[in-house]
């Protein structure tokens, strides 16, 4: 039969059941969904209407997503779903969808932090990842102080988010549609959103 998407075989909003004048059109088509899954990258292309091109996602590890309060995005490793507002099933086959809530690998944005502001991102843990710290610290010039000294007046990061940074993974929102588009970006979340979500994983 195939997927259609057309609305002439559902009732009025009367009740009343229409008559079928016509069959199914090619303008009408569905297709099957991509169920975009973690792994190594495979994308397939999809001639559509008019030859236009989608790119169908059928496995994706890594994405770009952007740091609002901070104005940076950064591409970056996706490690796992962990929620989805319509389906559990979707968290437990780790399906990458758009509005699904994955946890990302937070380096690429500690580096960023620690090299913009000069401020260490996460408590590190244990003597030895103290000493690292010192022996990476390299001297640096007045002017560069002063730059980073003046940017350091608005370092503060949100302690919700700077728990996560400690544990090397972020919370963030899948805003592309990786079926339609062959990508996985999105934006890390933060204040009350990230509240809420933490509320529901707790659940």
């Amino acid at each position: 039969m195939g997927i259609s998407r057309d609305s002439r075989h559902k009732r009025a909003a009367t009740g009343a059941k229409r008559a079928g004048y016509r069959k199914k059109r090619a303008f009408e088509l569905g297709r099957q969904s991509a169920v975009t899954r973690i792994g190594p990258k495979r994308i397939h292309p999809v001639r559509t209407r008019g030859g236009n091109r989608k790119f169908r996602a059928l496995r994706l590890d890594s994405g770009n997503f952007s740091w609002g309060s901070e104005g940076i995005s950064k591409k970056t490793r996706v490690i796992a779903v962990a929620y989805h507002p319509s389906n559990n099933e979707l968290v437990r086959t780790n399906t990458l969808t758009k509005a699904a809530i994955v946890q990302i690998d937070a380096a690429p944005f500690r580096q960023w932090y620690e090299a913009h502001y000069g401020l260490p991102l996460g408590k590190r843990r244990g003597a030895k990842a103290q000493e690292a710290a010192a022996a990476e610290a390299k001297p640096k010039s007045k002017s560069v102080e002063r730059k980073l000294a003046a940017r350091q007046v608005n370092a503060k990061v949100d302690s919700h988010l700077e728990s996560q940074f400690a544990a090397g993974r972020l919370l963030a929102c899948v805003s592309s549609r990786p079926g339609q588009s062959g990508r996985v970006d999105g934006y890390v979340l933060e204040g009350e959103e990230l509240q809420f979500y933490q509320r529901a994983l707790k659940k």
